[in-house]
């Protein structure tokens, strides 16, 4: 695994010890394939962002999401790249802007599991992923984004609009959605948000 204890250590030192959560979420075989040919290199990790442009919020689209839906940006380290290298580069490709990362909110512990339904589901092993959450302001940026083979939009919102997107959420049959709702509802009560 290439984000070592001690790349985490460094950030909570920078950016403040964050609350820790562990999550189990129930998911279709179909949703545990996805999840695993996301974890090129051993990845098992997100970095997620809360964006905040004044007293809005930058979010994004993915090409697969219904519509309506959108959610904090989030990407993945490349082996050898720390934090804030990984950092810099996801927002520069998911939403073409600068930002300054700012507190250290959330580390998440998650087991994606298959329910039991027939004998051979039994045996299907967990996936175990982790998200780490930061709390980020705008600097400067035109939002002409580059991975446009993942993102369908980036949008700035108000905080109001997270209720709805989570809404959406909750009635896809996609775990790592659900996951999404869940740990939006994490960040709002760290930040006093409703």
């Amino acid at each position: 695994m290439f984000v070592t204890d001690e790349l985490i250590r460094e950030m909570e030192e920078r950016f403040g010890v964050p609350v820790a959560k562990s999550f189990r979420i129930p998911s279709t075989t179909t949703e545990l394939q996805r999840i695993a040919s996301s974890q090129k290199s051993g990845r098992n990790h997100d970095v997620t962002l809360y964006v905040q442009m004044g007293e809005k919020w930058i979010v994004i689209a993915k090409h697969a999401y219904p519509e309506g839906l959108f959610r904090s940006p989030s990407g993945g380290l490349h082996p050898g790249e720390d934090f804030l290298t990984g950092i810099n580069r996801e927002v520069a490709e998911e939403l073409g802007c600068r930002i300054r990362v700012d507190r250290f909110l959330l580390k998440t512990d998650v087991e994606f599991f298959l329910e039991p339904v027939t004998p051979t589901d039994a045996n299907q092993t967990p996936i175990h992923w982790r998200s780490w959450v930061f709390l980020a302001t705008y600097l400067d940026g035109d939002f002409n984004y580059t991975d446009h083979d993942e993102i369908r939009e980036v949008k700035v919102v108000d905080w109001e609009q997270f209720a709805e997107y989570g809404k959406i959420m909750r009635t896809t049959d996609t775990a790592g959605l659900h996951y999404r709702a869940q740990l939006h509802e994490s960040v709002a009560e760290i930040l006093g948000k409703p």
